[in-house]
């Protein structure tokens, strides 16, 4: 049996301290890498539905962790600007600090 997704709070959490370790980054994007850290969502379209922000928004915070050398974008669809990420090594490096 799989392990069900993390919840609200666990998400929650992990978004503040995100936003505590790195205070430059906006909500927004601290949930991103929480949620990838999570393995809620690793596509800008995912992250959207699952919590209902619109995906313009999602895809201007990727770019921005992306231009902060968080994120790597690993795949982009072009007609529906889908955006697939994976944390970078300074991204990786600051999520395994979160799982300690």
């Amino acid at each position: 049996m799989s392990e069900p997704a993390a919840d609200a709070e666990t998400f929650l959490a992990a978004t503040d301290t995100i936003a505590a370790l790195r205070p430059e980054l906006s909500l927004l994007e601290a949930g991103i890498l929480a949620g990838l850290h999570l393995g809620l969502a690793a596509d800008s379209r995912s992250f959207a539905r699952i919590f209902g922000v619109e995906h313009a928004l999602v895809l201007r915070a990727v770019e921005g962790l992306s231009g902060e050398s968080l994120l790597t974008v690993t795949a982009r669809d072009g007609r529906t600007q889908r955006t697939r990420y994976a944390a970078s090594a300074t991204g990786s490096a600051m999520l395994t600090a979160l799982a300690a």
